[in-house]
């Protein structure tokens, strides 16, 4: 249901509050340069540190910005059920067109936690479920089989798969066939992904050059492999530079830098970018000619 390159967008804000105005530009810089979705409230936007009101009006900006263009996965995950269901509820009601649940974190359910977590939310709330696994974020590592499981739950229609691993991204692909859409949730594994079955990438890189993103993930889409990799490589050393430090810290000092938002200011207990990796982010915006 949700191919192709779909940013997570950044959540920029000015003076301790979210900056509305720079968020509106930011994702029509997206929509405008033939992204496939956006994604606001994930990671990448700081989630972890918005207030609820903040995080339902990010979502209700997104919806409302975009204006059915492209569809709206709205991030909605918590290590609380209630309240990863009350946030999804939110999001339908908002607009999106699906939501993106990251997997409980801190609390390190078993696999049939896991399991009831999503089946739970799926039967609260009537909208498409992308599950989003990280287990270096949430200390915890959703199965290949327990996907196979979920993968039976109409409205679980799709992974973000940041586990790094490329033998549980063929082993969930094997076992879910097309009953669930596999996307990266790794900028620099876009490529051998897609070329195994997956279907595009959640993506940080996407902010900075989101044309390139596309015309990457249309390509393999395409399935023209070969046309497709010189793109890749281009692309891969600023996919790891936005990775210097702790992410959304490089791609909103890149973006500010590319002028593309008012600051790059980031929430406490991210601290913003040490000078030294500051100048290696700019050098590679030189480098990719895009600063």
């Amino acid at each position: 249901m949700f191919t192709g390159v779909l940013p997570a967008v950044v959540t920029p804000f000015k003076k301790g509050e979210v900056d509305e105005e720079s968020l509106r530009e930011l994702i029509e810089f997206q929509v405008g340069n033939g992204v496939h979705g956006i994604v606001p409230c994930g990671t990448t936007g700081e989630s972890a540190t918005l207030s609820h009101e903040e995080h339902e009006r990010v979502v209700e900006i997104a919806v409302d910005q975009v204006k059915g263009r492209v569809p709206v996965v709205a991030g909605t995950g918590s290590n609380n059920t209630a309240e990863a269901i009350r946030l999804t509820a939110h999001a339908k009601k908002a607009g999106a067109d699906g939501v993106l649940m990251i997997s409980p974190y801190y609390n390190k359910p078993t696999q049939e936690g896991i399991y009831q977590h999503y089946k739970k939310v799926a039967q609260e709330v009537a909208i498409p479920i992308v599950v989003y696994n990280i287990p270096g974020r949430t200390a915890s590592n959703i199965e290949p089989t327990t996907f196979a499981r979920m993968a039976e739950i109409d409205n679980i229609v799709g992974v973000k798969e940041a586990s790094g691993s490329m033998k549980q991204i063929t082993e969930i692909i094997r076992l879910c066939g097309d009953k669930l859409t596999v996307v990266s949730g790794e900028d620099f594994l876009t490529y051998p992904l897609m070329a195994v079955g997956g279907k595009g990438v959640i993506c940080v890189v996407a902010n900075l050059v989101p044309q390139d993103m596309a015309d990457l993930c249309n390509l393999l889409l395409a399935g023209e492999f070969e046309k497709a990799k010189p793109l890749y490589y281009r692309l891969l050393p600023l996919c790891h530079a936005m990775f210097y430090e702790t992410n959304p810290a490089p791609v909103k000092a890149a973006l500010e830098m590319m002028g593309k938002i008012s600051s790059g200011e980031v929430r406490l207990p991210l601290a913003p970018m040490s000078e030294d990796n500051r100048n290696k982010v700019r050098k590679e915006l030189e480098v990719y000619g895009i600063l």
